[in-house]
Order: C-alpha cells, then structure tokens, then sequence
C-alpha cells in the first residue's frame, strides 16, 4: 500500500517534472486520434524503418535510455520485457526509440544499441535511432520511458506514461496502473481506450541542441 507520504512525494516529483521537462519549442504537440506522424529512421542494423512498413498492425513506440534511472526502474525489474512479451505475444510491433544525441546521456551507436538489447533481454522488432531527434520532436517526445501506441489504422491510441507511477523506485512497480495493460484490456473489451493520454514522467529526452 502507497503510503500519505509517498502520495504526497509523487506529486512533488510530478511538480518538479513539470518544471524541469517543459517541451522545447520545436517539439511537436501530436493529438491522441489523430494520424501518427510518418517516420523514417535508420535502425540499429542500419536498415531504414518506416511507419508505412507497419500498415495494418498495431504499433507500440517506447522512447528509451538506458542511463535513466526511470527506465532503469522498469528494466532492471524486469517488468518492460514483460509488457514487451506479451506485446509480442498479442502481434504488436514493438520499437524502441532513442533519441538522445551524441555525447547526451543515453546515447548509443548500432552496435552499442544492439548489445543493450541483449544484455536487457528486451524483445523489441526494432531499435529505432533517432540522434538528430527528428522523430522524437515529430511525436512529441520529452521523456523516457514514454510511450506511444498505434493502431492498425495508423492512428495513436494511447501516448503517455507507461504507469502512474511517477517515480524511480522500483517497489512502486506494486499496484502501478500499466497504461499499455489498461489500453489492451479496453481494445479486447471492443471499446475505445478510456484512459488515452497522460502526462510522462522520467527523464527528459537529451536532444541535440
């Protein structure tokens, strides 16, 4: 059970990353329904990837680093390998997106990306690279984790947090509301994602600048 005070220190941590995350102003603001923007970006195999390869399926962006301590929550407890699993396991395309420029925290090369999927056992269709930042700014991107999902129509149903857990510690992993959990049970229910959009939390995307 989430203590008074851990509610109460949530809510400063949400202030703070109000404060601290406010959207460059060549980020995109992108509306949940709407088309996703269309992409083109060298993965870490150095293959191009595109949305329109992923016509007709549904889609799930998860911007990352691996340096932060967010990410590193839902890594190193083992619990966005098993969102990435049972997306694999619903036919859902899973590509990471890392957007951090050279020389920013969380930056990787194609092979330094690769082996970092590995070493996490992540199963992923992709590591998306993004160091310029073009695709994070076209999707809005301004923290990791964040995630984005699509649907087989190209439009975004749900972008946002991965949880509603703002925080770094992995025991509040217990109880967390899975945003990504939450929007499958409403597809499979036939319904519209009730809970479409939040606000991210974790550490700002280092864009090149």
């Amino acid at each position: 059970m989430i203590s008074k005070r851990e509610v109460l220190l949530g809510g400063a941590a949400l202030l703070v990353l109000a404060a601290c995350n406010q959207a460059p102003a060549d980020v995109q603001e992108v509306v949940t329904g709407t088309a996703a923007p269309a992409f083109s970006v060298a993965d870490a195999t150095g293959a191009v990837r595109t949305l329109a390869e992923f016509a007709g399926q549904n889609v799930i962006l998860e911007w990352t680093n691996k340096d932060c301590p967010y990410v590193r929550k839902h890594y190193d407890a083992g619990n966005m390998q098993a969102v990435q699993r049972d997306a694999a396991q619903r036919g859902w395309v899973w590509l990471q997106v890392i957007s951090s420029a050279p020389g920013e925290q969380g930056y990787l090369d194609g092979a330094a990306a690769t082996q970092q999927v590995a070493t996490e056992q992540a199963t992923v269709t992709a590591t998306l690279l993004d160091p310029e930042g073009v695709m994070g700014r076209a999707y809005g991107a301004l923290n990791t984790p964040q995630m984005v999902m699509i649907n087989g129509e190209g439009q975004i149903v749900y972008q946002g947090a991965i949880d509603d857990r703002p925080s770094a510690r992995p025991e509040t992993l217990e109880g967390a509301t899975n945003y990504v959990r939450a929007a499958w049970a409403d597809i499979d229910a036939g319904r519209a994602v009730q809970v479409a959009q939040t606000q991210p939390y974790g550490c700002g995307v280092k864009y090149a600048t």
